[in-house]
């Protein structure tokens, strides 16, 4: 039932299988490449459907500070809201990485909306560092 409603399809990035054959999503991978998908298209990417995406890329000269977390956050919780309706967002956090100075980490905890399986996925958004 849960393959029925999750779907199934080419695998992202497009690769070769172990077979030969294009590579293709299962059900237990196919919502985090498709939040991976959505996260990192930037509206306008897409001609046949130009509002896809998210906003996220917006701030990839923004610096890495309290602010610029607060916004990612705000985008991917409007992006996944819009282009991911098989998903509730449960919490979305943005933080600066402790280790890379030009890098947020991005934790999305969802819940599949079918099976309620509840899971998490850890985005990370890289920025420009200021010179």
């Amino acid at each position: 039932m849960a393959e029925e409603i999750v779907g199934r399809g080419w695998g992202f990035p497009p690769h070769i299988g172990p077979q030969g054959g294009i590579a293709l999503t299962h059900e237990h991978n196919e919502i985090d490449q498709a939040i991976h998908i959505i996260l990192s298209t930037s509206p306008g990417e897409r001609v046949m459907r130009p509002s896809f995406g998210c906003r996220l890329h917006d701030l990839v000269f923004a610096p890495n500070n309290s602010h610029t977390a607060a916004r990612a956050r705000r985008y991917v919780e409007e992006a996944l809201g819009m282009w991911e309706p098989r998903i509730s967002l449960l919490q979305v956090e943005v933080h600066q990485d402790s280790d890379q100075a030009n890098r947020l980490i991005v934790e999305i905890q969802y819940e599949i909306k079918a099976t309620h399986d509840r899971r998490s996925l850890v985005y990370p958004f890289y920025l420009i560092p200021e010179e």
